[in-house]
């Protein structure tokens, strides 16, 4: 059985995606071992309780920098030994030495059609702010695996919806939340622990 970490930083719909999907037998082989959020009083921390799920509080502003921030959850991380960190609504970004030592280990859900509306400072509504703002008919989300790079890793699903007259931000935020990224990061992850991700460079083949 694989050990999956899943690192939060608020309410974690993502997160409540994914223990429906394990309660289904729907994670391949994986089991969600531990939450670690980066902010004390998030939501996502009542859901791992509700779902029996040991959760941690590693909080961001008490570290100075990434590096030090990235050393503290490696150390947070050693005895529950993750075989995939899945990022589900997780806003920190942590060091190049990090995203090496697990390196096509850890998966990010974007709430766009990544390389669009995607990178620094681009989350949560602002990227539905962005999509409205350009104009754009489609968006969606993407999952991808994390690197140094803001959203810059190799893609590995994405799913598209349509920008409807009248949204806001909060509808289409609702819209992407529920048609794809709720569906989209289960089915990474199980795909993930039944080894039928194989990446080359930028490239990922579902086997």
């Amino acid at each position: 059985m694989l050990n999956i970490v899943v690192l939060v930083s608020g309410g974690g719909t993502n997160l409540q995606a994914l223990i429906d999907a394990q309660s289904r037998g729907e994670l391949g082989g994986g089991r969600i071992a531990a939450v670690v959020s980066s902010r004390e009083g998030v939501y996502a921390l009542e859901r791992a309780r509700q779902a029996g799920i040991p959760a941690h509080v590693l909080p961001r502003k008490q570290y100075g920098s990434a590096e030090a921030y990235s050393r503290a959850l490696e150390d947070l991380l050693a005895p529950l030994n993750p075989g995939l960190l899945v990022y589900a609504g997780f806003l920190t970004i942590l060091d190049e030495a990090f995203c090496q030592k697990y390196e096509n280990r850890m998966l990010n859900i974007h709430p766009s059609l990544i390389p669009a509306f995607c990178g620094r400072g681009m989350y949560g509504l602002r990227v539905h702010e962005a999509v409205l703002r350009y104009g754009v008919k489609v968006t969606g989300a993407t999952v991808h695996f994390v690197t140094g790079e803001p959203d810059g890793g190799p893609i590995v699903l994405q799913k598209a919806v349509d920008v409807l007259p009248g949204d806001t931000p909060e509808s289409l935020q609702k819209r992407v939340m529920e048609q794809c990224e709720h569906l989209l990061l289960p089915q990474a992850v199980a795909l993930f622990c039944q080894n039928r991700l194989s990446v080359d460079g930028r490239k990922v083949t579902i086997l």
